[in-house]
């Protein structure tokens, strides 16, 4: 695989991402931590008091109670509050996520996608560890860290299950479904001091196919009324919001706002030559000079009758 730097690898989305420049030199930064307080174990000033006991640098990332950047900590899981479960890194778009499909306790939700178990558990902990999560993922391998995070941070509302998620049996509906999808996963590249990407080899179409019948599926076992949140850690239009449009092209599907204010552009009406539904523009782009984690894409999705 040849290296590429910022400028030459994304020159393809130059014309849809906001401020390009401010964008490829914000890639050469680190990616930065940020730790999750989980208050099913303990509040969270009694975690954070410990942490900055030992010389924590610690910023709370508004708008979330529980959600800090770790200004001088790099290997987070070398922490004995790690171990115990007291907290978990986890970057800012997948926070956002889960908290923008918004579980009650005492809901019934799906992860159709969901090791290794960051979303999941912060569910549950949304969740305050009532009600039902189903937490699916058909690779036993990933099955492994997942078991290993929902027990370690206390997780007890969920179920364990090993499908195939564009086959998950229909025998039951959620009130709430989640699926982050597996992606070209471009939004996760950085280029650090080297200056360079590594040229992704992922077959896009192929993904693509399995990113529709994963979205048709999760949309499929939501209860009428029910909400759902799709996600990628990509750029890609195709992986995006041609996979949104489909969705709406053949589900009574609806595309609602998302009602968070945090920098990030609106779904793209148009790329080349295909254009999107006009409701597409309340998907959410996020990019790292607009919010410093990894680039994402998330849609909420509402089912009518």
């Amino acid at each position: 695989m040849a290296s590429l730097t910022p400028e030459a690898y994304f020159a393809p989305f130059s014309q849809i991402i906001p401020d390009f420049v401010a964008f490829c030199r914000k890639l050469s930064d680190p990616l930065p931590v940020h730790l999750r307080m989980n208050t099913l174990k303990a509040p969270v000033s009694e975690t954070r008091l410990h942490l900055e006991e030992q010389g924590a640098l610690l910023v709370k990332e508004d708008p979330f109670d529980f959600v800090y950047r770790a200004v001088n900590i790099s290997q987070p899981g070398h922490l004995l509050e790690f171990s115990l479960g007291l907290l978990h890194s986890q970057a800012l778009s997948s926070v956002l996520a889960a908290f923008v499909l918004g579980p009650e306790p005492d809901e019934t939700v799906l992860d159709l996608c969901a090791a290794p178990g960051s979303k999941t558990s912060l569910l549950a902990q949304l969740m305050q560890n009532k009600g039902i999560i189903v937490a699916n993922d058909r690779n036993p391998d990933r099955l492994i860290p997942l078991k290993a995070n929902l027990k370690r941070l206390g997780v007890t509302n969920t179920v364990i299950t090993r499908y195939p998620g564009q086959t998950f049996p229909k025998r039951f509906f959620f009130d709430r479904v989640l699926v982050d999808v597996p992606c070209s996963a471009e939004g996760t590249l950085r280029a650090g001091p080297s200056g360079t990407l590594r040229q992704s080899t992922q077959a896009s179409k192929k993904l693509t196919r399995l990113q529709r019948d994963l979205l048709l599926m999760a949309f499929d076992l939501l209860k009428v009324g029910g909400t759902l949140v799709y996600s990628t850690c990509t750029y890609s239009p195709d992986e995006n919001e041609g996979v949104v449009q489909f969705l709406l092209e053949t589900r009574p599907a609806e595309i609602q706002p998302i009602a968070m204010d945090l920098p990030h552009s609106p779904g793209l009406q148009q790329w080349k030559e295909t254009s999107y539904d006009a409701s597409i523009k309340y998907c959410w782009r996020i990019y790292p000079q607009q919010i410093d984690t990894v680039g994402f894409f998330m849609a909420k999705v509402g089912k009518g009758s």
